[in-house]
């Protein structure tokens, strides 16, 4: 999805030498941040929404050749914060596993738990679905197939505040909510799907989603931040602009970009710096990256074809060990340098097991986690805790 009817501005933004001198200057005023990182300082994410089931299935992980809980060793390699993704009713997965469900809110409840027992926070990632969601599939919940735009808006609103208030009942709210998935065209097809450039239908339902964690906080402890979610950064702007603007998607926190050299057409990591200015400057909104991955081998360790391979490096960042880290480093460097307050690696455990998912079985993620094919933990994972320059 490209910057139709912004590329003026956007233009501007990213290429105008005054607007960057005199607007964008990088650190001006801000709190220095020390290492090991508190995740409200700057976000040290993994999703660690596999887990689980990989466990079950008899995959394991270790540090140093030694066996250890996955959780554990994020932590003591830097992680500050673990995503969890939420379905609401994966019934599908049942034919699968042999009857057990994952991605449900207690399959959730476990790794929010496990998180929290391991000293980390946690961002929940509501996908409003049934099933995986990105950019161009937002499939509505069986449950709530074929109701009206209020009644959407009523069942977003309160399963929401639902989810929260179950989570809050176990000790285990979330310091951040994601309200929607890679949400570019909107969320909740076809009812909110973002066409023609109307956004109004799908600034309804997020708003519901915004309100309700809102609505929560005010009785909470924990208050979380809300998370919008738009898949790369040449769509940042776009989206943001979209949503504020035409949307009336103005009440959160944190502006949250997935950003995988696949699919980016900004791959330098000067624009990922200018994209991350731009936002907190006009639109006054934290930036995170909160889902991202670099390949560490070309490899592969199972029959499950790798999504990623060599067509998709980093010119300057080969697919080795130590290119892997180098990636990892400057592009926490380059969010940190445009203001962002965080950067969150996805499924860096999804290692080679028995697991079945949709399409295979293995992982076709095998080759950018941060665990090699025996699941021993990789040193890229030590960018976490790298001293940056803030």
């Amino acid at each position: 999805m490209g910057i139709a009817g912004n590329r003026t501005l956007y233009n501007h933004l990213l290429f105008d030498p005054v607007v960057q001198s005199e607007k964008f200057r990088s650190g001006s005023g801000r709190v220095p941040v020390k290492v090991p990182y508190q995740w409200d300082k700057f976000c040290m994410g993994t999703d660690l929404s596999y887990v689980n089931e990989i466990e079950d299935y008899g995959g394991h992980y270790s540090d140093s050749g030694k066996k250890a809980d996955p959780f554990v060793i994020m932590k003591n390699h830097g992680a500050n914060t673990v995503r969890v993704r939420l379905w609401h009713n994966p019934t599908w997965i049942a034919a699968i596993t042999g009857g057990k469900l994952y991605s449900d809110l207690y399959d959730v409840e476990k790794t929010i738990r496990r998180a929290k027992n391991a000293g980390m926070a946690v961002s929940l990632d509501i996908h409003y679905s049934d099933t995986w969601v990105d950019p161009t599939h937002q499939e509505t919940p069986a449950a709530w197939v074929g109701l009206s735009l209020s009644a959407l808006k009523d069942s977003v609103y309160h399963y929401t505040t639902g989810v929260l208030e179950y989570l809050k009942t176990k000790g285990l709210t979330p310091e951040m909510v994601q309200v929607g998935n890679e949400t570019n065209s909107g969320m909740l097809f076809p009812a909110g799907e973002v066409k023609n450039d109307n956004w109004q239908s799908f600034g309804v339902l997020l708003n519901a989603g915004i309100k309700a964690v809102r609505d929560f906080s005010a009785a909470s402890e924990i208050k979380p931040r809300i998370i919008l979610h738009v898949a790369q950064f040449q769509n940042a702007i776009w989206f943001i602009e979209g949503i504020t603007r035409k949307g009336g998607g103005t009440n959160f926190d944190i502006l949250g970009i997935s950003h995988y050299s696949k699919w980016s057409t900004m791959n330098g990591m000067d624009k990922v710096t200018q994209v991350t200015k731009a936002i907190r400057s006009i639109y006054g909104k934290q930036v995170m990256i909160v889902e991202t991955a670099y390949p560490w081998t070309s490899d592969d360790a199972d029959t499950y074809g790798n999504i990623m391979g060599q067509a998709d490096s980093v010119a300057g960042y080969p697919l080795t060990k130590e290119g892997q880290v180098q990636y990892l480093e400057a592009l926490s460097q380059a969010v940190i340098s445009g203001g962002g307050t965080g950067m969150m690696y996805w499924e860096p455990a999804w290692i080679t097991s028995p697991m079945q998912d949709k399409w295979g079985t293995g992982s076709s993620w095998d080759n950018c986690t941060l665990f090699d094919f025996t699941g021993n933990i990789l040193p890229s994972a030590d960018y976490m805790k790298k001293v940056y320059k803030f």
